[in-house]
């Protein structure tokens, strides 16, 4: 079947399907995740906080969540991956947000990427949807 899609989950959202998210750092936690059926796994900054040690989700860089995101990608066949933008990744410009964005999709292998923001980040959030 392949990996669900974000036109799949527009879909069960119009259909009032519910879902759950669930977050997951290694292949072996993803790999359970998938086999539990559920259909999407976010690769959070609080990697920081959960496996890293750092006392917040601040200090997480780039490398680090492309690194947990691969191997979460690697065990998983259906599930939609999501991996955080971590701060700092997508404040200081927005060519900068595009090609750290850009990074977690291609060398990462998410299916998408999350951000957080009020109304100020929503163009940002528009121009790579658009994308």
């Amino acid at each position: 079947m392949g990996r669900l899609s974000v036109h799949q989950l527009k879909e069960w959202k119009k259909e009032q399907r519910r879902f759950a998210m669930v977050t997951a750092y290694d292949y072996s936690a993803a790999r359970l995740v998938e086999q539990a059926g559920i259909p999407i796994i976010l690769v959070g900054d609080s990697v920081g906080s959960v496996m890293l040690g750092y006392d917040s989700t601040v200090p997480v860089t780039m490398d680090e969540i492309v690194h947990h995101t691969k191997p979460v990608v690697r065990a998983t066949e259906k599930t939609i991956v999501v991996a955080d933008l971590p701060f700092g990744s997508y404040q200081v410009s927005e060519a900068e947000a595009m090609a750290n964005a850009m990074r977690l999709l291609k060398e990462g292998g998410a299916t998408a990427v999350k951000l957080e923001g009020g109304a100020h980040v929503a163009p940002l959030v528009r121009k790579m949807v658009d994308v």
